[in-house]
């Protein structure tokens, strides 16, 4: 199945305010009316993963839940017990995703798990029939990203990304009047992201508690000893399950930079960074780091801890910088001035949610469909592999593999731990 990417991110991205366009995936997919769920009916859906997030990703789409899936039985049993009582009745309850996956009762699912399950469990998922929110980063590794878009793209499935500042109307404003000129040519975006929260000090070895089922929620990673301090958020710190600060809010700021740029389809060509690390090695992720990204056309992106949470984008008559709740610019006239008919319009989305569900409805793609979420994690990526290979590296976002380097290029994916496979 042959599409151009590049000409669907753009038409996607951009319209006028006035066109009326509607923002069709790249493929033909099947009709709303050739769905097992009608647009008048209720989309049921299936969480996986019980956590913090996966209980932030339920509130909102509660009455909605027909199951739910976890492999720590307190977690389960909480949930189970959490959707009873909004929705007066006891939801489907699995300790397996997989079987999740084969309920005829779960149109849909919802994946909060860490990041080194993102890719299995959406890659199955779209194979299963079943249309997939998956939590950002999209995925661990450069190649889990192209797998789930070919899985997405052939099983024709919605995928939508959980980097939910792409339906928050000041990240769009922001990036609305980047591609619109108002900023003249941009130089430079500056992105900042915070350091660890990572509640130390560790502690030991040891058994693990008998409501987890440790081996599970390894999975595809190393196998190796069960220790409290890597498990549940903490897992973000460390290499086997993610990739710190930098997949985690870069995931979020870096998307919005990528979409400024209108680099949706594309990303850096370069990435050069440095890093320093806990003293004492309570985690293995940086404490602190800075990445330059250099784009094609010349602009460079400094993703740091050290800059103020969000992102600035730099041009030659001004900035704009945007965070969660807050949007300015200098100088202030910039944002006083309104988009007029002729300028850049982009995606409109207000709920994330929503927007995911509309797509399902309608087979529309949605505002961070799978291209956008795995180019956006790419970037984040490709940070870190530039901290641990210690030199700049040249990336072909093309081809999506780095130029004349065999070491760099045997780090774009990592080995599944038996009996585990990405199809």
């Amino acid at each position: 199945m042959r599409f151009n990417r590049r000409s669907f991110i753009k038409t996607a991205g951009s319209v006028t305010a006035l066109s009326g366009s509607t923002y069709f995936l790249p493929f033909s997919l099947v009709s709303a009316q050739e769905t097992k769920t009608p647009p008048s009916e209720k989309i049921r859906l299936g969480f996986i993963g019980m956590g913090g997030q996966g209980n932030s990703n339920l509130n909102p789409l509660m009455k909605d839940c027909v199951a739910v899936c976890d492999v720590d039985s307190d977690r389960l049993t909480a949930a189970v017990a959490k959707v009873e009582k909004a929705n007066g009745k006891a939801p489907l309850a699995f300790a397996d995703y997989r079987k999740l996956l084969e309920s005829k009762e779960v149109d849909a699912v919802v994946v909060s798990t860490p990041d080194h399950w993102h890719a299995l469990i959406t890659v199955d998922a779209c194979h299963a029939g079943k249309d997939v929110y998956c939590e950002k980063p999209l995925t661990l590794t450069i190649a889990e990203g192209r797998a789930i878009v070919n899985a997405a793209r052939k099983n024709k499935r919605i995928v939508q990304t959980g980097s939910q500042q792409r339906s928050d109307e000041k990240f769009r404003r922001a990036c609305e009047y980047v591609r619109s000129g108002r900023l003249g040519k941009i130089k430079e975006v500056k992105v900042g992201i915070p350091g660890p929260n990572f509640k130390g000090p560790p502690v030991e070895d040891g058994t693990p508690p008998k409501n987890l089922d440790y081996d599970f929620w390894l999975g595809p990673a190393p196998k190796r000893p069960y220790n409290e301090k890597r498990v549940h958020y903490l897992f973000r710190f460390f290499w086997d399950y993610s990739g710190g600060q930098l997949t985690n809010f870069g995931a979020h700021h870096l998307d919005i930079a990528q979409w400024g740029l209108g680099m949706d389809d594309s990303g850096p060509v370069s990435i050069e960074g440095t890093a320093q690390y806990h003293k004492e090695k309570w985690y293995e992720t940086p404490e602190t780091c800075q990445i330059i990204y250099t784009y094609a056309n010349g602009v460079k992106v400094t993703c740091s801890m050290k800059e103020k949470g969000g992102a600035t984008f730099i041009g030659e008559k001004g900035s704009i910088y945007v965070t969660r709740g807050t949007i300015s610019s200098d100088p202030p006239e910039i944002l006083k001035e309104m988009l007029g008919e002729m300028d850049t319009r982009l995606y409109v989305s207000t709920n994330h949610h929503k927007n995911w569900l509309d797509c399902i409805r309608t087979r529309k793609a949605p505002i961070c469909e799978a291209e956008i979420g795995h180019r956006s994690a790419t970037v984040c990526h490709l940070g870190n592999l530039a901290i641990k290979t210690g030199r700049k590296l040249t990336w072909d976002p093309q081809k999506e593999t780095f130029v004349d380097d065999k070491e760099a290029n045997a780090l774009l994916s990592k080995a599944y731990r038996s009996p585990w496979k990405l199809s």
